[in-house]
């Protein structure tokens, strides 16, 4: 370091050490360790507040999965009819066809392949094909032959489909541009998937009774929605929330309805012709 100068003036040559000099590079030397200091700070800051928001997302994530296992299993008292009527009457089986397909395409976008972040998406989606298909089987099998031929072509369409959307995703080699198409298919089924209830939100408003809404289904919906909401904000990932958003909001407006309309519903035991959920 630059402390000892030589004193070429008088000519002795000799080492004159500046004071001032010395003061302003040890300064510095304080300065830099300050400065280091504070960087330290702001990673352990960082690092703390990153910790946090992986716990909240994670916490969001398994309360979601949890949720959702109720619109999975909400069917089941429908199947139970069927098997015992061995008929289908007039159940539809188009909800579990597009179920299967939203439950597909948001396990591919969950997948490690196209988005490493998402495992609580891939899983809770990944049980949910699971559900869907065996509801789909049960249908085709009690169902008049008609439908069965349907079904059997509805179904063969969507793994068509879903191949498709698999085998073009993995021709896109840039990894961001491959996430950017598989999240917008996932985000507008479902956009799609949560705007099904609709009809039955309309049907409620012209009937007066919430007999074709049941109450749990509602509140599992709004309680998923609500969860992936806070997972896709908590993740910064805008094809989990934004769809979320959506659904978090028509199940306000279910539950809404439900709490008003209540009360002036008939006490019989007929279920909904079309069993529907997201």
């Amino acid at each position: 370091m630059a402390w000892v100068l030589w004193d070429v003036v008088d000519g002795k040559g000799g080492p004159v050490v500046f004071a001032e000099e010395k003061r302003r590079l040890v300064r510095g030397s304080e300065s830099r360790e300050g400065l280091l200091e504070l960087e330290l700070k702001g990673l352990m800051v960082f690092s703390a507040s990153n910790s946090v928001l992986i716990i909240c997302k994670d916490a969001a994530g398994i309360a979601g999965n949890i949720f959702a296992f109720g619109l999975f299993v909400s069917p089941a008292h429908t199947f139970r009819r069927i098997i015992r009527n061995y008929a289908t009457e007039e159940f539809s089986g188009l909800p579990y066809i597009y179920a299967l397909l939203n439950c597909l395409i948001c396990t591919w976008y969950g997948s490690p392949i196209v988005s490493s972040d998402n495992i609580l998406v891939m899983t809770v989606n990944s049980v949910g094909a699971v559900f869907q298909l065996v509801y789909i089987t049960l249908f085709i099998i009690y169902a008049e032959k008609s439908k069965k031929v349907r079904m059997l072509g509805l179904l063969a369409a969507v793994c068509g489909l879903i191949a498709i959307i698999v085998f073009g995703s993995l021709q896109i080699t840039d990894a961001a541009t491959r996430r950017l198409v598989v999240g917008l298919l996932s985000c507008a089924s479902l956009i799609s998937m949560f705007a099904s209830p609709l009809f039955i939100i309309n049907l409620v408003i012209q009937t007066r009774s919430v007999e074709f809404m049941p109450f749990y289904l509602s509140l599992s919906t709004f309680l998923m929605s609500t969860s992936f909401l806070l997972y896709g904000i908590f993740n910064f990932d805008p094809f989990v929330y934004v769809p979320n958003g959506v659904g978090t909001i028509l199940g306000i407006v279910q539950l809404v309805l439900y709490f008003y309309y209540k009360d002036s519903s008939k006490e019989d035991s007929r279920e909904p012709l079309l069993v529907s959920y997201e």
